[in-house]
């Protein structure tokens, strides 16, 4: 459950690349505070040809 986060993949990337730039300094520390599972947040943005970049902290 994406708990908070836009269910539509276009305006998940926007908000979680944001979060990822302002407030976390990795995809691992938002989804625990978020409580959100990393794979669903992955399997939605990778449907739409985002994948996590750990170097760059951010979808790509």
């Amino acid at each position: 459950m994406l708990n908070g986060l836009p269910g539509d993949p276009v305006m998940l990337l926007s908000v979680v690349n944001t979060k990822l730039r302002d407030q976390y300094h990795d995809l691992n520390v938002l989804c625990d505070d978020m409580n959100v599972a990393k794979e669903e947040i992955e399997s939605k943005l990778n449907a739409i040809d985002y994948f996590y970049d750990s170097n760059r902290n951010q979808f790509v």
